[in-house]
């Protein structure tokens, strides 16, 4: 199986989004790297995609340099559109029922609070602010969001305090945090990681304290690609959120692949909310969930009418 995925990786054409090229981190540091845009043109000239190159070349520079501060407004604008995604899918109040039911199921099992929800790759922060807004948590919940983009983070802050609400934001590697999450959450971040990457960035998960993980993303089918062109055609402004959109419901990857890529001893692994109901007809998104094993019974128990949106565990 490992072979077959390998191979149909190596076979595939690479697709790559703008918006992971003209930002670069130091993973460690967080500290920001010069992006040189002719080297980012030249990347997509190779790969064939002529748009993204002219798009990218089009950013303002300097001395050769994409202009960070141009590039994080840029982003921000795409951020705005993306959470218009959300609110149309009413994507925090499905995060929040499945939360819900996580943090009942630590409860029936004894698990120490606070709980600490933290949200990877939060970008302006949209699901954190909507479950502090309308996810009905109590004092013993933390919702955190991290993200290694200064100025989104900053944009978080900004509008969490305009809504008063109870939250935070840090510019932080998740898996490096004073105290570890309780649960981690992401949203399109999973498509990010291809190949090997994948499983690297799941084995992190294990660490002391995390008892679960939903990692919500595009899910593939043969609706996927032209829905998300119409979509994203109709709906945003931003000529990479356009591209970037296509491309991220190409490079989804589909269940097999992150069930194989999500299992390990720690957690039980598999996925969560794939059709519409009972019908054959498959999600926008779909989700990637582990949780430690001793907790599967209680969670199953607190699913409720929602259980059976849970395939099977591994």
């Amino acid at each position: 199986m490992d072979t077959e995925v390998g191979n149909r990786e190596r076979s595939r054409p690479e697709l790559l989004e703008i918006s992971d090229l003209i930002v670069d981190f130091d993973p460690v540091t967080m500290a920001r790297r010069p992006v040189v845009q002719a080297e980012v043109v030249e990347r997509f000239r190779k790969v064939g995609d002529p748009r993204a190159a002219r798009i990218v070349d089009a950013m303002p520079s300097s001395g050769g340099v994409l202009d960070p501060d141009a590039v994080d407004r840029l982003l921000i604008r795409v951020h705005c559109e993306m959470q218009r995604l959300s609110e149309e899918f009413q994507h925090g109040q499905r995060v929040s029922e499945l939360l819900h039911a996580m943090l009942a199921a630590f409860q029936q099992c004894e698990i120490p609070t606070p709980y600490r929800i933290v949200d990877i790759g939060c970008g302006t922060g949209y699901v954190i602010r909507w479950l502090a807004a309308r996810g009905e948590f109590g004092p013993d919940v933390e919702l955190i969001g991290v993200d290694y983009n200064e100025a989104l983070v900053q944009e978080a802050l900004r509008l969490s305090a305009a809504e008063r609400l109870d939250c935070r934001f840090e510019v932080v590697n998740a898996f490096a945090m004073d105290q570890p999450a309780t649960v981690f959450l992401s949203t399109g971040v999973l498509h990010h990681f291809q190949g090997g990457g994948l499983a690297e960035f799941l084995r992190e998960h294990d660490q002391v304290g995390t008892q679960a993980f939903a990692h919500y993303d595009f899910q593939p089918s043969p609706l996927a690609r032209p829905g998300a062109w119409a979509f994203h055609y109709i709906r945003m402004r931003e000529p990479l959120s356009c591209h970037d959109g296509v491309i991220s419901a190409r490079r989804a990857h589909d269940a097999t692949t992150l069930v194989n890529a999500a299992r390990q001893p720690s957690f039980a692994c598999g996925m969560y909310g794939t059709h519409v109901w009972k019908l054959p007809i498959p999600r926008v998104f779909h989700t990637l969930m582990g949780m430690r094993p001793e907790v599967i019974d209680a969670f199953r128990h607190t699913l409720g009418r929602r259980s059976g949106r849970l395939g099977p565990l591994a």
